[in-house]
């Protein structure tokens, strides 16, 4: 009896185990919808959330890394043809970037939508995300957040550097899988670059300035993770505004990162306010 007891116990363990889960995912989904329908309200606007973290499945907590895919791709199509033309598209974006041809397919659709487009970055917009701000109107970004180049990347090595191995190495000395490489990438290069310069194109920039923003940003100046702040996309050309609605941060705070590690970081969430000098810090006191 008792080890049947005992069994019963631990079946009832996995199955609380399994089920809270599914809960706390419903209660966050509610949560999540009722914040995005807040700011549809205030902006007038629809809504669409791309938001990419490592996010926990099943009740293991396996961490899967998310990034810009096929499937991202038809949902925010069928966001956009499910919005009237004259209905404005706001964007919340959170992205390291993803596949060039969902990228790209969500851009040009941006582009061909009527109303306005704005585009809120609250931390960064990496690679593809960076694409999708070039098909906006409006690009709002907190002070910090930060965009990045275009310039694709063949497996782990950046086009450019493979590239750069033809320019260096007397083409006798290179191998002939390194060879086939340069010539992906040389067509890489080549297509991306076109392809962010008519998006700004048809984003209503002139050829000639979308045709040198696309040579900075897509022939690999510099590397793929680097940083491109405020004032850097601003003396770019980039119509970029920092007044960040308060609904985007709080909808971060509901795309939390996995909890199964130790947090690197810790503060008390509070806003502060600087204490009156006549107003001692209260500190631990001595003997």
């Amino acid at each position: 009896m008792e080890d049947f007891n005992f069994l019963n116990l631990i079946w009832i363990f996995f199955l609380i185990s399994s089920i809270i889960p599914v809960i706390q995912r419903a209660l966050q989904t509610g949560s999540r919808q009722g914040l995005i329908r807040q700011l549809e309200r205030k902006r007038r606007s629809r809504v669409i959330v791309l938001i990419h973290r490592q996010e926990s499945v099943s009740f293991l907590g396996i961490p899967i890394a998310r990034y810009i895919d096929i499937e991202d791709s038809e949902q925010v199509l069928r966001a956009i043809r499910l919005t009237r033309p004259d209905v404005p598209i706001d964007i919340v974006l959170h992205t390291p970037g993803g596949l060039v041809l969902a990228a790209e397919q969500i851009a040009h659709a941006l582009v061909r939508h009527q109303a306005p487009v704005t585009v809120m970055i609250p931390h960064y917009a990496m690679s593809g995300g960076t694409l999708l701000a070039l098909a906006s109107d409006h690009i709002v970004m907190d002070p910090n957040a930060v965009l990045g180049p275009v310039d694709p990347q063949l497996g782990q090595y950046p086009a450019a550097s493979i590239m750069a191995v033809l320019e260096r190495k007397d083409i006798n000395h290179i191998d002939d899988q390194t060879l086939i490489q340069a010539d992906m990438a040389a067509k890489a290069l080549r297509q991306v670059k076109d392809s962010v310069t008519n998006l700004l194109v048809a984003n209503g920039a002139a050829r000639e300035k979308a045709e040198e923003l696309a040579d900075v940003l897509a022939t690999g100046r510099v590397t793929h993770d680097y940083p491109i702040d405020v004032e850097e996309a601003r003396a770019l050309g980039l119509p970029i505004t920092t007044d960040l609605p308060e609904e985007v941060y709080k909808l971060m705070d509901l795309y939390p990162q996995p909890a199964a590690r130790r947090p690197s970081v810790q503060y008390i969430p509070l806003p502060y306010r600087r204490q009156p000098e006549s107003e001692p810090a209260s500190a631990p006191q001595g003997r």
